[in-house]
């Protein structure tokens, strides 16, 4: 092959010559072995360099230089190999049949002529021939038996091939390293494998070893493998790994299974298979958990319900539970997630304190695998290599490797839906959510959660939510969305709004749907025009009272048609809302409703809700902005798939396989593309960046800096709020805080008739419409005449305006 790829370089054809160098580049991807290329490296490169330089062609020049650039680490590899395999040569060979032919002949009585020296190099030549095919099988080497026979008799020859070979194997085994000379530590681990994820080869013929008391930190890009392998060493599923009764390994994960979710935090450790097999007193699980903070007076209690707990305690809840087994390896997955800065140094503590235990950790943290790591473990071009020394050590010689903790050095794009215009608001500085005065008391405890929280958020908003755990950050969020509801305050949202929330413990939106690819999740929560995942909410479910005030009869006003001038009245009983609204003349909406009696008429919110009916309101309002939001593309597959890849995710992994499948930060993404199917005004993120790496980072802030609706993130991450958000909302035991520009939303009075308006929209089968913007229709001077004096009117009486009177307002300078 390497004659015709030469010719194809050679070729006065730019098409040619970039074929032969994509050709180069793929052939030199599927080395195992990079000695087996080394002979034809010294022909191929200067070539192909050449070959590169007569290119004018800028797209063709670069598929050579990258051809050239790996060819360039085939060749690294190979003097890297040199430098630690065992000298091999035909002369080498030749003096060991020599040793053992003699001392074989002598024994056997048998004369070995003067020619003998001329058999013997033909046979090390064969040998060396199976050394470099390294065919060390016993079949393989029946031909040199047979040689050996003729000199030293049959007999003799079968034990005599046998330590040939053996010796041969040895000569081509890889000499040790100096680091691995240098570790005096006990070897838990050394073994070579193959990892494959579905379809995708992620670590092919690799070597891993693994020493007692070392802390290894496991780097690599994006989608490399980094979950896949340490769960593939939990699971006892790496080829060649100690046995399970032999090196006990824990996965320390901070996801809480569902079923479990009801038992108290002690009973949940107690659940676990390991700890049941480990036959530990209770009493033992609760002096272990005491050490990392579950107390009776401290903030986490180990009695109360493990579903309470914030996502930093789940996680030392978890290291809890990896203590009390004991293990010999701890294969640790983003261990600071959820943490603040006190508990991330009480983990960095813990860790450096275990001499006698093996830490595998994947962190996004710089800080953390800077002050805990001994080793650090780099998967690259499917392979697995270790440099000793901590990280700053391994970016020294390895500058490139800053690209997977700084956001900025990142070609991977996220693209977010823009939100588009909100009925009956013009201006993005415009409050869409509120909270007045609320607090909240999780059920079973006596010291509230949050006082007296008053916020409030618009389009214009860039928040950003901060706090040690526990400190009431999550909660507040969840009375903003209406997940919970607060025992004193207000709570409100705008009813055309519509808002994407991703939750602290993302994957429970789709723990009940892993057999679904991620595709095939989003066209189903999406079907229908509404968002099924929206719909189940505490807020959402009637109160006994309200059950009581729905089946009452009240009176109702109405007019027999729209002519007439004499109002009816009756006692009526509503029994459902049909799902219809209206706006009136004051502006306020009225919702169709069906009674008892078999009739049907309108009725305004206010009434409505006196009567025990405002959640169903609320439900059809988020439905009509749901369904608003889904009006410009058709829910079908490829429009979901090219959402996904929008928000990272590419169409391998969101049409072909199954949500179960998927890592960590993939699910992420899943979530992240659901929220934002329906073009939400409002973006609320409890800590997007967990199971992120920090090219995805990147990725999502640049997404959300050009997100056009409003943002509130919760995060530990300090970097990518300070980059993201001017204002901050500062939790501290349940008291909120505000820092930093609160005013800049104030100063946003750009209006949303400003941003690009959707004028198409495409099908499932990629047929355009053209969408008529809406014309606002021009007063003539009579009706502004009467307009503006009612305007008068309402100003001087100290009334609310709605958002088209205050612009008229303005626009006459009334106001």
């Amino acid at each position: 092959v390497v004659p015709l790829l030469i010719r194809g370089l050679r070729s006065k054809l730019t098409a040619t010559r970039r074929q032969s160098a994509v050709i180069i580049d793929n052939m030199s991807k599927l080395v195992d072995d990079p000695l087996d290329a080394e002979p034809f490296l010294a022909t191929l490169m200067p070539t192909l360099q050449a070959a590169a330089d007569a290119m004018s062609d800028p797209e063709a020049r670069g598929v050579a230089e990258r051809a050239f650039a790996q060819l360039q680490r085939l060749s690294t590899d190979c003097a890297e190999l040199r430098q630690l395999t065992k000298k091999n040569d035909k002369e080498t060979v030749f003096e060991l049949l020599r040793s053992k032919v003699t001392a074989a002949a002598k024994a056997n009585y048998t004369a070995f002529g003067e020619d003998g020296d001329v058999q013997l190099r033909f046979i090390a030549g064969i040998c060396c021939s199976l050394m470099l095919l390294k065919k060390f099988q016993p079949a393989d080497w029946e031909e040199v038996m047979r040689y050996l026979a003729v000199i030293v008799g049959a007999s003799y020859a079968q034990g005599l091939i046998e330590s040939v070979r053996m010796a041969c194997k040895d000569m081509t085994a890889l000499l040790p390293s100096k680091e691995d000379e240098e570790d005096a530590a006990l070897e838990l681990c050394n073994c070579q494998f193959t990892l494959a994820y579905g379809t995708k080869i992620l670590l092919h013929n690799t070597t891993m070893r693994l020493m007692r008391g070392a802390k290894y930190g496991l780097l690599g890009g994006n989608e490399s493998g980094k979950t896949t392998l340490m769960r593939a060493i939990a699971n006892g599923s790496v080829e060649g790994f100690p046995d399970p009764t032999t090196v006990r390994t824990v996965f320390v994960e901070a996801d809480i299974l569902g079923e479990l979710s009801h038992l108290s935090c002690v009973d949940y450790v107690m659940q676990d298979p390991r700890i049941q097999a480990a036959n530990l007193a209770r009493e033992d699980v609760l002096t272990v958990m005491a050490q990392v903070g579950f107390r009776d007076d401290g903030k986490a209690k180990p009695l109360h319900a493990v579903s309470t707990l914030s996502g930093g305690w789940r996680m030392k809840l978890a290291l809890a539970r990896a203590m009390l087994q004991k293990a010999d390896i701890l294969l640790l997955d983003e261990p600071t997630n959820h943490l603040d800065v006190i508990n991330v140094a009480w983990v960095k503590s813990y860790i450096n304190s275990l001499k006698d235990v093996t830490a595998i950790m994947v962190s996004h943290d710089s800080g953390f695998l800077n002050d805990c790591c001994t080793h650090i473990l780099q998967i690259e071009r499917l392979k697995l290599k270790v440099f000793r020394g901590n990280l700053n050590k391994f970016i020294e010689q390895n500058p490139q490797a800053m690209a997977y903790f700084n956001m900025k050095e990142t070609k991977l794009k996220f693209k977010f839906p823009q939100p588009g215009p909100i009925e009956g608001v013009k201006s993005r500085s415009k409050a869409l959510m509120k909270m007045a005065h609320c607090d909240f008391t999780y059920p079973g405890n006596t010291v509230p959660t949050l006082f007296d929280i008053t916020i409030q958020v618009s389009m214009a908003s860039r928040v950003g939510c901060v706090g040690e755990n526990g400190a009431g950050k999550s909660t507040m969020i969840k009375v903003l969305t209406g997940e919970v509801v607060p025992q004193t305050g207000e709570v409100w949202k705008h009813p055309n709004a519509r808002v994407a929330y991703v939750a602290q413990h993302a994957f429970h939106h789709i723990e009940s749907h892993l057999n679904q690819t991620a595709n095939e999740y989003i066209r189903w929560r999406y079907s229908g025009g509404e968002d099924k995942e929206s719909l189940v909410k505490i807020s959402m479910v009637l109160t006994e009272e309200e059950q009581r005030l729905q089946k009452e009869p009240f009176e109702v006003i109405w007019y027999s048609d729209e002519d007439s001038k004499v109002p009816q009245k009756s006692n009526k009983v509503v029994i459902e809302l049909t799902g219809s609204r209206r706006e009136n003349k004051q502006k306020e909406y009225e919702y169709e409703v069906k009674y008892r009696d078999g009739s049907e008429g309108y009725l305004s919110v206010k009434i409505l809700q006196r009567r025990g009916w405002e959640k169903a309101t609320k439900a059809i309002d988020a439905r009509i902005a749901q369904r608003s939001g889904q009006y410009t593309r058709t829910l079908s597959s490829a429009n979901v798939e090219k959402h996904l890849n929008d928000c990272g995710l590419s169409p391998e992994f969101s049409t072909h396989y199954r949500m179960g499948a998927l890592s960590g930060g993939q699910k992420v993404k899943v979530v992240l593309a659901a929220a934002m199917w329906n073009q939400p005004h409002i973006l609320i993120l409890d800590e997007p960046t967990n199971y992120l790496d920090r090219e995805s980072l990147g990725a999502l802030a640049g997404a959300i800096a050009d997100f056009e609706g409003g943002v509130v993130i919760i995060s530990h991450n300090n970097e990518f709020v300070s980059t993201l958000c001017p204002e901050e909302w500062v939790m501290d035991a349940g008291h909120l805080t505000t820092k930093g520009e609160v005013g800049w939303m104030n100063r946003q009075d750009d209006k949303i008739s400003d941003v690009q308006v959707v004028t198409e929209m495409v099908d499932a089968l990629g047929n355009t419409t053209e969408v008529k913007g809406a014309t606002k229709k021009k007063l003539s001077k009579r009706d502004e005449k009467v307009a503006l004096k009612a305007l008068k009117k309402k100003i001087d009486a100290g009334l609310e305006l709605d958002e088209d009177e205050e612009e008229m307002a303005i626009a006459n300078n009334l106001i």
